[in-house]
């Protein structure tokens, strides 16, 4: 299966896009949420690909979990992006949005 044709991974991919700049607007004095929101939003992705790579069924549904947590730590870390760069609140519902369907995708791939 081509993983690039998975909206899931799709999906993920727009998190990427939405979440990595917003990562570099963390102040240098919270690094270490910055740190952890990249490998976060990128584990999402290559774990989904990993996953669609793995011959049995048990396997692949074990890093759809891996990926649907990294969601979940994902949007734990955009609500301390909420409160470290502050701004328009708004800004920050498209990520909210895309994590839902996202975990709520994994969810169901990883039962």
């Amino acid at each position: 299966m081509n993983f690039r044709k998975l909206i899931v991974y799709q999906k993920a991919i727009e998190l990427v896009a939405l979440l990595l700049p917003m990562a570099s607007e963390v102040p240098s004095g919270h690094r270490e949420v910055r740190d952890q929101l990249r490998r976060s939003v990128l584990s999402i992705p290559l774990n989904i690909a990993e996953g669609v790579g793995k011959v049995t069924v048990g396997d692949r549904k074990k890093f759809y979990a891996i990926a649907r947590g990294s969601a979940m730590e994902c949007a734990a870390c955009v609500d301390v992006l909420r409160i470290l760069i502050g701004g328009d609140m708004g800004r920050f519902d498209g990520a909210d949005e895309l994590l839902d369907e996202v975990v709520r995708m994994l969810s169901t791939m990883s039962r």
